[in-house]
């Protein structure tokens, strides 16, 4: 494990998969990540490349061949080197190799780069397309928060904030966790989404193109809060386990196959298509504070 740390945030990250794992506000030792009870969902934070969600039929059609790749890729499951590390922040490094070129055929450095900065955390993407042809990719986050984290707080006494007044319409996904054809709305002009355990018995809440940039989970009944920033990511996921107490903020630059996907990679909705030698990059933020 790697801990980074300031005067106000500790954070630890596991090199396999690069996972956030721990991220505590010392001046109040307050712990903000999921444990990863494998009871509900063992993982904290993992990271979704070079596919989010699921695939049609489980794979997809590049050059006229089909090449196999489990739901969310397979980032989160290598062990990446560490590249660098200070005391306030760390990269970790994942580059292919035959196993992933089997599923996967495109050469590519992936870097992840944590940062703490005062009162927030910072992850920022870097893909590198090393190949010699466009390479076609969809990356984003998993980070699973606690909920309650304040004591005397319950679950259901926390909602999400958008920093923008938001007609909250979700894409349903079916039983094989593909896109649905038409949007569902799930609140009003409000901008503020209240957890239940119940709102996610029927999987995520998968969001496109939001006029928001950030969004907080917060309570009336405690002055802690965490804002969570992801501004560049043109889809939001919102998930739990089932009766789990956490909720996860899903930043995407990318999305699940559609049940009308063709499974043509280049065709794919929100992938992107990296020239050869360039880069990508995308950042999320969390943000800890008192209200």
């Amino acid at each position: 494990m790697i801990t980074i740390q300031n005067e106000i945030l500790s954070a630890t990250i596991n090199p396999k998969g690069a996972e956030l794992v721990s991220l505590i506000d010392k001046p109040t030792n307050t712990e903000y990540m999921w444990s990863a009870d494998p009871k509900y969902w063992g993982k904290s934070s993992p990271v979704l490349f070079p596919v989010i969600g699921s695939l049609k039929g489980n794979s997809f059609i590049y050059d006229n061949k089909e090449y196999a790749l489990p739901r969310h890729g397979f980032a989160r499951d290598r062990v990446f080197e560490i590249e660098k590390l200070s005391e306030s922040s760390v990269v970790f490094l994942l580059t292919e190799d035959d196993s992933s070129l089997q599923v996967f055929p495109f050469t590519f450095e992936l870097r992840l780069h944590y940062s703490t900065e005062a009162n927030q955390l910072k992850l920022k993407y870097e893909v590198k397309n090393t190949g010699n042809s466009a390479m076609f990719f969809s990356i984003g986050g998993h980070p699973a928060f606690k909920v309650p984290f304040a004591e005397g707080t319950t679950y259901n006494d926390y909602f999400l904030e958008f920093n923008k007044v938001e007609d909250l319409k979700k894409w349903p996904l079916d039983k094989d966790g593909l896109i649905e054809s038409e949007p569902e709305t799930i609140t009003g002009d409000s901008g503020i989404l209240p957890l239940t355990k119940e709102l996610f018995y029927q999987d995520a809440l998968v969001f496109k193109h939001l006029q928001s940039d950030s969004v907080t989970l917060k309570s009336a009944k405690t002055d802690n809060q965490l804002k969570f920033h992801f501004e560049g990511f043109p889809f939001l996921g919102i998930w739990a386990a089932k009766d789990a107490d956490f909720v996860c903020i899903e930043p995407w630059c990318g999305i699940a196959d559609s049940v009308a996907h063709n499974r043509n990679l280049e065709e794919k909705e929100g992938i992107n298509a990296l020239a050869p030698t360039e880069t990508f990059e995308r950042t999320w933020k969390v943000e800890i504070g008192n209200e």
